[in-house]
């Protein structure tokens, strides 16, 4: 990361992470390691992943706000775990170290990302922790899921008001349209970062990290 006026976006996929790289009115799109994503040139990275975990079973207040925020599509924000969770070698194991901490079990869908959660804690300060659902719905109104024909045309409709772009052909990595929206979507929230316009959902410390979804 440095100092310009670029802007990263981060989602995680298959076999890694997709980044959009936002640098006046034009959009890049990488494909690979956290690191190898983050030797981009950006002044501000948004990525979507928890940055700080409990290390009980307290739920992160941002994650709380966002949920309450995305009414019924609150699913889609998954509760961090606890730290002792990335020291587990197994899903079982993971549930058994979170149900220690005072938490609950992990979900598969917890466990898939915990690779991902311990890459994006060892990559260093700087990067803002943001929930690309979050961000779209700032952007304008949501009707559809993000798996639907629908859903992809309004979320690309309202990225494109702020930034017209074209999605890459062929997608980076094993990126799909999805992920291709999200990290846009990140990229967005950076800009609104980088230029103090964002919005803090539920700001703590947690295990001396800083804890909130930036939107």
């Amino acid at each position: 990361m440095n100092g310009n006026s670029a802007v990263l976006g981060v989602d995680g996929c298959p076999g890694g992470w997709v980044g959009a790289l936002v640098s006046g009115s034009g959009v890049t799109w990488h494909a690979g390691s956290l690191a190898s994503l983050l030797a981009l040139e950006a002044a501000v990275v948004a990525i979507d992943i928890p940055l700080a975990l409990p290390v009980d079973g307290a739920r992160r207040a941002c994650e709380v706000a966002a949920r309450s925020r995305l009414g019924s599509q609150r699913s889609s924000v998954f509760f961090a775990p606890p730290l002792a969770v990335l020291s587990a070698r197994s899903h079982a194991e993971a549930s058994v170290l979170s149900r220690a901490a005072g938490s609950v079990g992990v979900s598969i869908q917890t466990w898939n990302i915990v690779p991902k959660i311990a890459e994006a804690l060892v990559a260093g300060p700087g990067l803002v922790e943001t929930h690309p659902e979050l961000s779209f719905r700032a952007l304008g109104p949501i009707t559809a899921g993000k798996k639907t024909a629908g859903g992809r045309a309004e979320r690309t409709a309202l990225l494109a008001s702020w930034l017209p772009f074209e999605l890459p052909t062929p997608r980076p990595g094993r990126a799909s349209v999805d992920d291709c929206l999200d990290a846009l979507a990140c990229a967005w929230t950076a800009s609104r970062w980088l230029s103090g316009t964002a919005e803090v959902l539920g700001e703590e410390l947690l295990a001396g990290r800083v804890s909130r979804i930036v939107v």
